[in-house]
């Protein structure tokens, strides 16, 4: 018997644990195989919500924000860098100089959910910021990834250049603030279960698997 889960992933673009523990799921997503029909919806989180348009200098902006000197920054690098070879993510942290805001590639990603490739530019949106360095606060790299990613590129700007979907990401964003998610990545499995982080393959495999024998 196949048992129907459900997965909320909310997360950042600009959040290298939630690449990270978007590739670990997948796998184990894919090691259950057809033990599971698994529906996955990624929901919207800003790590930077007041962030301006030119955005910040990421060493300093990771001074400011944790007080992480530049030793610990470059341990973290390492780390993750290890973490995205493990899952099969490629992190190229040297071309990334600045952090930005990413409302923008929020509202596009709602749109693509609506399209049925919400996943696509999810991991296209990660791979553009953190393997090429690409602004993912740019329209014209958000239309371009969103062309990558098989969607209609000309639909995509038209989204971009007005305001539309802004309503309902801010209510995602409120409606999973208000239920105590205050970092990312959380993965929300049939609305009651959360695992936070980027996770190894096994601790979400494991999970998955109890909560197919509860359902």
């Amino acid at each position: 018997m196949t048992t129907p889960i459900t997965i909320d992933f909310v997360s950042d673009v600009s959040c290298p644990w939630c690449a990270i523990g978007l590739k670990a799921l997948d796998a184990a997503i894919a090691r259950i195989g057809d033990e599971a029909d698994v529906t996955l919806h990624f929901q919207p989180f800003e790590l930077n919500p007041n962030m301006g348009p030119e955005g910040q200098d990421i060493t300093e902006h990771l001074m400011e924000k944790y007080g992480a000197s530049a030793e610990q920054q470059a341990q973290t690098r390492a780390a993750i860098r290890a973490r995205g070879t493990e899952v099969g993510f490629d992190f190229a942290l040297d071309q990334r100089s600045r952090i930005y805001n990413t409302f923008d590639a929020h509202r596009l990603l709602h749109w693509a959910e609506l399209q049925g490739r919400q996943k696509e530019l999810k991991l296209a949106l990660l791979e553009a910021y953190f393997s090429r360095g690409q602004n993912p606060s740019a329209h014209d790299v958000l239309v371009r990834v969103a062309g990558e990613a098989g969607l209609d590129a000309a639909t995509a700007s038209e989204v971009l250049e007005s305001n539309q979907y802004a309503d309902e990401v801010r209510e995602r964003e409120q409606f999973f603030a208000r239920h105590g998610i205050n970092s990312v990545p959380a993965i929300i499995i049939n609305q009651r279960h959360l695992i936070s982080g980027g996770q190894p393959v096994e601790v979400f495999e494991r999970a998955l698997r109890q909560i197919m024998t509860e359902a």
